[in-house]
C-alpha cells in the first residue's frame, strides 16, 4: 500500500495540533464532546458481529476490538493524569506501553461491552471533574518523560477529544469502506 494511502488510514482526522490559543469556550465544546463520547463509540460499534470486531482497521492495524480497549484504557490513563497534575507540581507521568497493552489477552479477547462500560465510567467522572476546574487549574501541567514537553490540563483535554475521534474515525472509515455501514 502506498505511503501516503496508509498515512491517511493511520491518522485520519490528522495528528494533534495544539491550538496557539485556547478560550474558555473551546474548553467547554471539548468538554462537551467528551460527555457524549462514550455513547458516539457505543453506537457505532454495539452491533458490530465478532467477525467485524476482528477486522483491523488498516494492514498491519489493530482489530476494532483492540481498538475500542485501547480507547478505554488510553482515557483511564488520561483521567488519572489530570489527577496528577491538579495534585502534584508539574508531575513526570509515568507513560505505558500501548503496542503491548494491545497484544494483551484481555485486549485481544475480551468483550467489548468491559471497555465501553469503563470508558461511560471514566469519562463521567473526567466530565465532572473537568467542569469544575478554575482557568488556573487548566493552566496545571504534567511532563511526559519521552518528549520532555509539559502538557497544561487544557492541551489534555483538547488532546484527548482528538484521540477519541481519531480512533473513532479508524472504526468509521474501516466501516464504511467494507459496506457495513
Amino acid at each position: 500500500m502506498e505511503k501516503v494511502k496508509l498515512e491517511e488510514l493511520r491518522y485520519p482526522i490528522g495528528k494533534f495540533e495544539v491550538p496557539s490559543a485556547i478560550s474558555e469556550e473551546q474548553i467547554s465544546e471539548w468538554i462537551a464532546i467528551l460527555e457524549h463520547y462514550p455513547n458516539k463509540l457505543e453506537l457505532l460499534v454495539n452491533e458490530l458481529s465478532t467477525s467485524q470486531l476482528e477486522s483491523p482497521y488498516r494492514p498491519g492495524g489493530w482489530t476494532v476490538r483492540q481498538v475500542i480497549h485501547h480507547v478505554a484504557d488510553s482515557h483511564h490513563h488520561s483521567y488519572i493524569r489530570f489527577k496528577w497534575a491538579l495534585t502534584e507540581e508539574t508531575p513526570v507521568i509515568k507513560p505505558y506501553l500501548e503496542k503491548e497493552w494491545a497484544e494483551l489477552f484481555d485486549t485481544r479477547t475480551a468483550p467489548i461491552e468491559l471497555s465501553l462500560n469503563h470508558l461511560r465510567a471514566v469519562h463521567a467522572k473526567l466530565v465532572y471533574l473537568l467542569k469544575g476546574l478554575s482557568s488556573s487549574d487548566l493552566k496545571r501541567s504534567f511532563i511526559h518523560p519521552e518528549s520532555t514537553e509539559s502538557t497544561t490540563i487544557e492541551e489534555n483535554i483538547g488532546r484527548y477529544v482528538w484521540h477519541g475521534n481519531h480512533h473513532y474515525n479508524h472504526i468509521k472509515n474501516l466501516l464504511q469502506r467494507e459496506g457495513w455501514i
